[in-house]
């Protein structure tokens, strides 16, 4: 389940760290009260609150949600991700991160118009975007930007951006690259 293992990949980067919930709540802008809620499977966070997460703790989103351990050129198994409180919007693993490549990929399905924004990772981060099917608005630096289907769009992700369905349903893949 996977409210089950966002809880114990938390605990175990927070602890690595050996931060508190305060330090944690401090690093993630999240707060300590919803730390400690998701850490004891009491709450699931939304995707953006994740990703605040991930990022605060230096670590990759796939991390969170793809428990497997696979080898570094080791084919990955498509992992999908249902969060409760994006019910429009569907995350698979295609490729779990890489520490070598320091990437990892998704396929995104939105669905419904549905709009996702997100806060800054950390610096120097860069999606790479192709869309498969519908048509993807893609925000960055104030402004949305369209992308078609069969069109590529590299994302700045070290600043607030986001993405929109504009066709009733989208899917895209989602390469992510870490410096």
């Amino acid at each position: 389940m996977i409210t089950r293992q966002i809880a114990t990949q938390l605990k175990h980067l927070r602890k690595n760290k050996g931060w508190s919930l305060d330090k944690t709540a401090q690093a993630t802008g999240v707060s300590k009260a919803m730390l400690g809620q998701i850490e004891r499977e009491e709450s699931s966070p939304t995707i953006a609150t994740l990703w605040k997460i991930a990022t605060g703790l230096d670590a990759s989103f796939s991390s969170f949600i793809h428990s497997d351990k696979d080898d570094a050129y080791a084919f990955s198994k498509q992992h999908q991700a249902a969060f409760a409180h994006d019910p429009n919007m569907q995350v698979s693993t295609l490729f779990s991160f890489n520490p070598v490549t320091r990437m990892e990929t998704f396929e995104i399905t939105l669905t419904n118009r549905h709009e996702q924004r997100s806060s800054a990772h950390a610096s120097g981060v860069t999606e790479h975007i192709h869309v498969l099917e519908g048509r993807l608005a893609v925000f960055q630096q104030n402004a949305w930007h369209t992308v078609n289907a069969n069109e590529q769009f590299i994302l700045s992700a070290d600043a607030e951006h986001g993405y929109r369905d504009e066709n009733g349903k989208t899917t895209f893949i989602d390469i992510i690259c870490y410096p």
